[in-house]
């Protein structure tokens, strides 16, 4: 997740005393307001439990009262601070950091703890409503809806919780996964507008979970209504015949028939993001991102109205970032940025391998760009955790164990590390030929080499054979 500060807040306090208040924001929106003091007494705590060597430096006490551009200054120490500690692996997925943070959302939002009840809502449309606490963070309301649908607790990691927005057309535009640092009643409350929804989603990429999805009944049901969906919203591609043979498998309440060929379809399995901007195969053009078998797929529209289609497969990124910076909103304005007049620009950027020596890097401009790189994380761990012999079930297992060391109202889902680079002049960028050192790139690209792109493809798209770990 992308953390910043991008302002202060001179606030009251108690007799009558002013503090300055630091906002963060994940992903552009306010998450919390915290002081110097409280983020003060989280480093010492990292630093009592860490020790000195693994945390990040902060910013020093001052004794006299601070100057305005003291203050700034601050507030992008404070604001490299919170980033460092989020990307480290370590640090940002620890109990001690999350539990920070969602104390300081709650505390923010000035929301008491007291039982409410939620709106979950699945693909189909239905809403499922659960009885939690407002206190309660992403992975208890993810147990509470698996409760209330009767979902086994081995599949429950099968399925995560994702914010999505509902445009005027019925179409969901996809937020984030709701992370562990937080607690979705709060964060759906603290958006104050009903186009927000928190939906139940399948969280996993590999098509050949779905079978132990399909053993259970509302697993079966779950994936199915997704299914349909996906398809219903376009985001599957279905010809007229298999149309007819998809419409028969529903008359006939044939859902594992159904899945099956859809599993077959162009798109099966993928997330699709809004309309945004790419600079490749040329600057500025309109693109569709779609995220799925180990990729991202391009359908590109060039200056010239032609349409392009392509595909970029995760085993032949280099490395990827995800930057940000405040533009003035469209008033033909050239000031600087105020928080009232800025907005934030996301953009994420990966190097690909175009051929055996030729690294390319490509940018796409988006509001999503951060679940995209999201997106691109979870495949990688995924890859990863099936060559090394592990399963989502070993995976949720070793979860839940973990989870026994901690209080009921402290467990967390350890989220994988995700990537921030907000200062351009200081790109943190994760190498996949580190991260799939035990990865053969042969064995996992070279049996789609020749589908990644058709004869109406981005020239130079291509994957050679034979390329392995030395090649990245």
């Amino acid at each position: 997740m992308h953390f910043s500060i991008p302002e202060t807040e001179v606030r009251s306090g108690e007799n009558g005393s002013t503090y300055v208040a630091y906002n963060i924001h994940v992903n552009g929106v306010l998450h919390c307001r915290v002081r110097y003091s409280q983020l003060l007494g989280l480093h010492e705590q990292i630093k009592k439990e860490y020790g000195n060597n693994v945390v990040p430096a902060f910013p020093p006490k001052k004794i006299f009262t601070l100057t305005p551009a003291e203050v700034e200054q601050r507030r992008e120490q404070l604001e490299k601070y919170m980033q460092a500690v989020r990307q480290d692996p370590t640090l940002g997925s620890s109990e001690m950091f999350n539990s920070f943070l969602r104390k300081a959302q709650q505390e923010t939002q000035q929301i008491p703890t007291e039982e409410v009840q939620l709106e979950v809502h699945l693909s189909n449309g239905q809403k499922v409503r659960v009885n939690i606490l407002t206190s309660d963070q992403t992975e208890d309301v993810l147990e509470a809806v698996a409760t209330k649908l009767d979902l086994p607790d081995e599949l429950v990691g099968y399925f995560s919780l994702f914010l999505v927005q509902e445009g005027a057309d019925g179409g969901y535009t996809f937020v984030r996964k709701l992370q562990e640092f937080e607690l979705p009643y709060v964060s759906i409350t603290s958006l104050h507008s009903p186009d927000f929804h928190i939906v139940l989603r399948k969280s996993y990429w590999d098509t050949a979970y779905d079978s132990d999805v399909m053993d259970n009944r509302v697993g079966l049901n779950l994936l199915y209504s997704q299914t349909a969906s996906d398809i219903e919203r376009g985001w599957i591609l279905v010809n007229k015949d298999q149309h007819r043979q998809l419409k028969s498998l529903q008359e006939k309440g044939s859902k594992k028939e159904f899945i099956r060929l859809a599993q077959t379809l162009k798109y099966y399995g993928y997330i699709k993001f809004d309309p945004c901007i790419t600079d490749f195969p040329e600057k500025g053009c309109h693109v569709i991102v779609s995220a799925g078998n180990n990729e991202l797929n391009f359908h590109v529209k060039l200056p010239n109205e032609q349409m392009k289609e392509g595909s970029f497969k995760v085993t032949r990124m280099r490395c990827w970032r995800v930057t940000s910076s405040q533009v003035p909103v469209a008033n033909g304005s050239a000031n600087p940025c105020s928080s009232a007049k800025c907005e934030v620009k996301l953009e994420l950027a990966f190097e690909y391998l175009m051929s055996k020596d030729r690294l390319q890097w490509l940018t796409i401009t988006s509001p999503q760009a951060i679940m995209m790189s999201i997106c691109l994380q979870s495949m990688v761990d995924e890859l990863m955790v099936k060559k090394s012999g592990g399963s989502i079930k070993k995976m949720q297992k070793k979860r839940l164990n973990g989870a026994l060391h901690r209080s009921d109202s402290n467990q967390a889902v350890k989220s994988p590390p995700l990537l921030d680079s907000p200062d351009p002049n200081r790109e943190q960028v994760v190498k996949l030929s580190t991260k799939l050192t035990s990865v053969s790139l042969r064995g996992i690209s070279a049996s789609s080499s020749n589908n990644d792109i058709s004869g109406n493809d981005f020239h130079g798209n291509y994957a050679f054979e034979g390329i392995g770990d030395d090649d990245l």
